[in-house]
């Protein structure tokens, strides 16, 4: 028996939707398999039970509702080239029917028409998506069809997230523990100082990620908005005056903005040749109110899902929305930091060095943004006009890219790296503080040196390892060679236990 097509893929291939990025491609052969491909995406073969009875789209659409991953996007774009009264037949067909309810559900949700069908008479409730597949929201009970709408996000703007292995895994651990843990093995007092430090080093990593070095007005500002992270009502954070308040804050003046862009942005550069590369190309400016109005009910219908994939789905969802020029990547930031503080897993007065671990590890966040922006630099067609700007030609094939995307690699990224801050960059920055308390004890002991001159003596160690190095000792003449063996020694015997 030759291996046939089904579900997704099959759909993919009949409407020749060749660009479009599928997570479980499904094939009928002649028993069961399943691969897993370098990206993580899934190729599985059914025996020839599972094979649709009917060679037709909407036989392969409940195939695909069965057996393939909730794809928003993708179903859209299928169901704006199904005949409505095609679909209407086949849903009378079996109008009590699981997947025939799911699927009228989802047509009239994603398309906003209305079917001509009554409203369905018997059958109890069904959820929409499988809890055990999919990170869920609060449920919405339509009495049309029955259903419990569990989606994370509305209409307007809904990303999806699936229970991968990896990420069942991940937010099944405590982070609050994590975090507990560490304020268990160390004093109070160096955990405050620790965590003053920490607001200046989250800053700084956070304009540094966009090769900017701030001035030392723009880091205070931007140090005060960290502190009032999880404060405020997150409809009054996510308004398009608040966030743009939150835009002038932290970029130049010169490209403070009035509210969101109302023009055609991308991410990109231009080579050595003069030549510009296009990275990115952000939703067209008239999808932007629809879309921030998505990104702000999505706060409260994500009620109950775990506090890191929300941090993730509204802090990715705010960067691939883009409503900004500038300052874009640095709210996203600071939207992760609201987002774990509201959530109480960062309780008022601590930050998670969050940007500093991505600018220690920019190759794992570079894939967490590609893993969204790539997929779409394969189906955008855009057009450059003679002003320079850029024009989407094809806006009503990729704008249910925009409201729909799949944030599961981002939330897998955000926790990992979370997890990773807390234990590494947070432990060395507690342990280092603990330390460098009990050497300057230590040293004043053996020499009683001005304070900022101790300080510097211990930074000049720290930094080249517990080695004081040659260059810097014309600056401390009164410091002895056999002292400075004497200062390297006790600071291997403090830091090395």
């Amino acid at each position: 028996m030759a291996i046939r097509k089904a579900g997704s893929l099959w759909l993919a291939s009949h409407f020749k939707l060749s660009n479009v990025q599928l997570t479980h491609r499904s094939y009928i052969g002649t028993r069961d398999k399943i691969e897993v491909a370098r990206d993580g995406s899934i190729d599985q073969t059914y025996g020839p039970k599972y094979a649709p009875k009917r060679d037709g789209v909407l036989d392969h659409i409940e195939f695909m509702l069965k057996y393939d991953d909730l794809n928003l996007d993708f179903l859209c774009l299928i169901f704006f080239r199904v005949e409505e009264q095609e679909l209407t037949n086949y849903i009378l067909e079996r109008p009590t029917g699981r997947y025939s309810r799911r699927m009228g559900y989802l047509y009239e949700w994603l398309t906003q028409r209305e079917l001509k069908i009554e409203a369905i008479a018997g059958g109890n409730y069904i959820d929409l998506l499988d809890p055990e597949r999919y990170v869920t929201g609060m449920q919405i009970r339509n009495s049309r069809w029955r259903i419990n709408d569990n989606l994370i996000g509305v209409y307007e703007y809904c990303p999806i997230v699936r229970k991968t292995q990896a990420l069942k895994e991940l937010v099944a651990k405590d982070v609050t523990k994590e975090l507990e843990g560490l304020k268990d093995d160390y004093p109070y007092e160096i955990f405050q100082r620790a965590s003053q430090y920490l607001y200046r080093k989250e800053t700084r990593s956070s304009f540094e990620i966009e090769s900017e070095k701030p001035s030392l007005d723009r880091v205070d500002r931007f140090v005060r908005l960290l502190h009032q992270a999880g404060k405020q009502p997150f409809l009054d954070i996510i308004s398009e005056k608040a966030l743009t308040s939150l835009q002038n804050a932290i970029v130049d003046a010169r490209y403070a903005q009035p509210g969101f862009r109302d023009f055609q942005n991308y991410v990109g550069q231009t080579n050595y040749r003069g030549e510009e590369m296009y990275h990115y190309v952000c939703p067209p400016p008239d999808l932007l109110s629809s879309l921030m109005n998505g990104l702000s009910i999505l706060e409260e219908k994500s009620t109950g899902a775990p506090p890191i994939v929300r941090a993730a789905i509204i802090a990715f969802g705010f960067v691939f929305i883009h409503p900004f020029l500038d300052g874009n990547g640095r709210i996203h930031r600071f939207l992760i930091h609201d987002m774990l503080t509201r959530d109480g897993i960062a309780e008022q007065g601590l930050v998670i060095p969050i940007s500093a671990h991505m600018l220690q590890h920019m190759s794992e966040y570079d894939m967490a943004l590609e893993s969204y922006s790539k997929p779409l630099s394969q189906r955008v067609k855009f057009s450059i006009l003679e002003n320079g700007e850029l024009r989407i030609d094809n806006s009503d094939e990729v704008c249910s890219y925009y409201r729909y995307p799949d944030l599961t690699s981002q939330s897998v990224y955000l926790a990992k790296a979370i997890f990773s801050t807390i234990q590494e960059d947070l432990f060395e920055e507690l342990y280092f503080l603990q330390r460098y308390d009990e050497l300057k004890k230590e040293l004043q002991h053996l020499i009683d040196m001005p304070d900022k001159q101790l300080s510097n003596v211990i930074t000049y160690l720290h930094q080249n390892k517990g080695i004081f190095p040659n260059r810097r000792k014309k600056q401390f003449e009164e410091i002895t060679e056999e002292e400075f063996a004497a200062v390297e020694r006790i600071y291997k015997e403090i830091f090395n236990s």
